[in-house]
């Protein structure tokens, strides 16, 4: 028999920021025959998933379940409360951040552009300047990324929501928590946000093809009046079946059984501590970056984000054959780079479900490759997240003592 010499031992470290590793318990959940989908069992898991989805984005509002991955929900967003030639405020703050604008301009929305350098999240000063500018509330919605999965940046939602009320805009607010959402903090209710967009590849801990529209009582006000054809991501059809526990079309059912056990995995691990575990894995990465002398893409530390950290490589290396290099020698995946610093930075996706023993292993496998690629780098930097860690640790056991 041949020897098979493009096997590699272990398991494939995925550290992109999403699609995340699926738990086996969520995988095992899944692994069950499948069931009548107008049947009175599917009715009794579809009310529990669409209950416990909104505790989740924190809303006691409905939250519309599409069989769709995030991109499908950017569409039901907007073609459920805008009609052509609306005019939306949109904010550049990476390569997701323009392909939303791209989709509105594809649907006969006019979107206006407010740019960034991609390397900081939305100012909500900005958006509060240019909707006072619109005396005659042209701009019918404000959208907004929460987390920017191309670069890393998080943006101030609830900040954001008190400059629109600063400006007396009656715009929708409407916010992308694909790479936030059971990662970071987030509350659509108390926030004030009209539409938020949910994907369930990645702190939801699912594979891709589930996605969310959670919704205010002002979204569905403006769901009457909307004029954008819509079928499939129709909110009305939706919203009368999810009543009685169906859907208007069948459903990705196995996902749901998933999706159940997603919920209930946050639930015992406690929401609070869920965030708190991310802000801890994001702060001991961004000490090993900072050790080993590379620049992070997100410039301002208030905009740093829980998920995921870019780290920018020195003039000369190529970020997309050190990706390449590291997984054929490490079997490490990172996320890839766009726009302006295509080629110049990778990402590094600490979310969904993680521990610092995996962690650990991602950083010090990386501290191996960019060693390997040549990158001039201080060595140690590991250790330091190491530390912090351990720090970090001993800290919350001697409060528990206390």
């Amino acid at each position: 028999m041949a020897q098979n010499s493009s096997r590699m031992a272990g398991r494939h470290f995925l550290h992109i920021p999403g699609p995340t590793p699926v738990p086996d318990r969520v995988l095992r959940a899944m692994d069950t025959p499948m069931i009548d989908h107008r049947g009175p069992e599917f009715a009794k898991l579809a009310k529990k998933c669409l209950d416990g989805i909104k505790t989740i984005f924190k809303t006691t509002n409905p939250v519309i379940i599409y069989t769709a991955t995030g991109t499908g929900a950017w569409e039901g967003a907007l073609v459920n409360t805008l009609s052509a030639g609306d005019k939306v405020l949109m904010v550049e703050t990476g390569q997701f951040g323009a392909l939303w604008k791209k989709m509105a301009e594809k649907l006969g929305i006019v979107p206006e552009l407010l740019t960034t350098d991609w390397r900081t999240g939305v100012d909500p000063k900005v958006i509060e300047a240019r909707l006072r500018e619109d005396k005659n509330h042209e701009i019918k919605a404000v959208c907004v990324l929460h987390n920017e999965t191309s670069t890393g940046c998080l943006s101030p939602i609830a900040e954001i929501r008190k400059a629109i009320d600063a400006a007396g805009h009656p715009a929708l607010y409407m916010v992308d928590t694909i790479s936030s959402l059971a990662s970071a903090d987030y509350r659509h209710d108390e926030w004030g946000v009209d539409v938020s967009v949910g994907g369930a590849q990645k702190g939801l801990m699912l594979p891709p093809g589930m996605s969310f529209n959670a919704i205010s009582d002002k979204a569905i006000a403006a769901n009457k009046t909307a004029k954008l054809p819509k079928s499939f991501f129709a909110w009305d059809e939706m919203l009368a079946m999810n009543k009685v526990g169906f859907f208007p079309y069948t459903p990705a059912t196995l996902m749901l059984f998933g999706l159940d056990t997603g919920i209930e995995m946050l639930h015992e691990e406690g929401l609070d501590n869920v965030f708190a575990r991310h802000d801890r894995l994001a702060e001991a990465t961004r000490r090993a970056v900072k050790h080993w002398g590379l620049e992070i893409l997100c410039r301002d530390a208030k905009y740093y984000s829980p998920t995921l950290t870019a780290v920018l490589l020195p003039e000369g290396f190529n970020a997309d054959s050190f990706r390449a290099m590291a997984l054929e020698t490490f079997n490490i995946s990172y996320g890839a780079s766009f726009g302006p610093f295509a080629g110049r930075y990778f990402r590094i996706g600490h979310l969904g479900d993680i521990n610092d023993a995996m962690l650990m292993g991602c950083l010090s496998v990386t501290e191996m490759a960019l060693q390997l690629f040549g990158v001039p780098i201080k060595k140690g930097g590991a250790q330091v997240a190491m530390d912090y860690l351990v720090t970090a640790h001993g800290g919350a056991k001697k409060q528990a003592a206390e």
